[in-house]
């Protein structure tokens, strides 16, 4: 074997020995399974917030975005970590339930009705309750998530405040995410009840328009729970419990204002408040 040759096998053995180290030092970081909503996910609140969280913990966090019930069932079944969901009436059943020792509060934003320009069922205005009347009057075309989501256990809500059982011949489940639901209320010139954060980061918007927003009931509060390790041993509690204390942090606190889209911030923080 020729001094080259000899030192180009030596070269070729280091190269593999500081890929498989570095393939198992990957394989080996700390990592989290977070069971979340689309809300999240779709308005990329996480692609700016998890690097970060990384960047100041070591830890990986995985998310796999479904509605807030979809994401509560994860949990009840041991398949997540730690939940970040926007159902707080759900979340604090999840707890009362011994699935989670405690809920923290986040961050919040809102919920707006949106629709075509046009506006034909007249809802425009800051009434959710009366928007909801006027559609359902209209028999206007209106998008239901139908997901078991936050924002369909929202909007649920907001017609039992109406007083609107009967919902028109307009209305429709998709069985679907934020996203695809705004997608199908663009093509079809249908109206539909969207998070801001979503909306704003949304691109097909099409004809839609905000029309309904301001009303209180339209409040949006975004929680935190570790699932409990009582009922889960497999659960690494002590890794997801590191996300919970970075995200109420100062400094997760104001990652999170700090995420914009064209100049508007899309969550506002209150862990503290």
């Amino acid at each position: 074997m020729t001094r080259r040759s000899h030192l180009r096998g030596w070269i070729a053995f280091y190269v593999a020995g500081a890929l498989c180290a570095s393939q198992a030092l990957a394989q080996s970081a700390p990592s989290i399974v977070m069971a979340s909503t689309t809300s999240t996910e779709q308005s990329g609140l996480f692609a700016h917030v998890l690097p970060a969280f990384k960047q100041a913990t070591g830890i990986d966090a995985k998310v796999v975005a479904l509605g807030t019930g979809q994401a509560l069932d994860m949990g009840r079944r041991g398949d997540a970590d730690v939940l970040f969901v926007h159902d707080q009436a759900a979340e604090e059943k999840f707890v009362a339930d011994g699935f989670s020792v405690k809920r923290w509060p986040v961050m919040y934003n809102d919920f707006v009705l949106v629709g075509p320009a046009n506006d034909t069922a007249k809802t425009r205005g800051k009434d959710i309750a009366s928007a909801l009347q006027k559609l359902a009057s209209a028999q206007a075309p209106f998008i239901s998530r139908g997901d078991k989501s936050g924002t369909h256990a929202a909007e649920l809500r907001y017609w039992k405040q109406a007083g609107v059982e009967a919902k028109g011949a307009g209305y429709k489940e998709c069985g679907c995410g934020m996203g695809p639901a705004l997608n199908m209320a663009s093509s079809l010139g249908a109206y539909v009840l969207t998070d801001r954060g979503t909306w704003l980061s949304f691109k097909n918007r099409q004809d839609l328009q905000i029309l309904v927003e301001g009303d209180k009931q339209l409040f949006n509060q975004y929680g935190v729970m570790v699932v409990n390790p009582a009922k889960y041993p497999h659960v690494k509690a002590d890794l997801a419990q590191k996300f919970v204390d970075w995200v109420i942090s100062p400094a997760g606190q104001a990652n999170i204002a700090s995420y914009k889209v064209g100049g508007e911030t899309l969550f506002f923080p209150n862990a503290n408040k």
